[in-house]
């Protein structure tokens, strides 16, 4: 594990962004990074893909989940 310097207004997204989604500054920034890393690798694939796959792959299962309408 290392140290990152990041600018100060990335901080403050992160710290707002960290909030919404219920992780902590080092998980948001971590997911950020991740996601970013796969964007790059796979720039076929959408957001949406992208973190549906990394959900399937960590096991996670909707069951009677119904997706949402507006």
């Amino acid at each position: 594990m290392g140290i990152v310097n990041i600018d100060d207004a990335l901080h403050d997204q992160l710290r707002r962004a960290c909030t919404v989604s219920h992780r902590s500054i080092n998980a948001q920034a971590n997911f950020w990074i991740k996601v970013g890393m796969l964007c790059e690798m796979h720039p076929e694939l959408s957001f949406q893909d992208i973190v549906a796959n990394e959900l399937r792959a960590a096991g996670v299962q909707p069951g009677g989940l119904s997706p949402l309408r507006s």
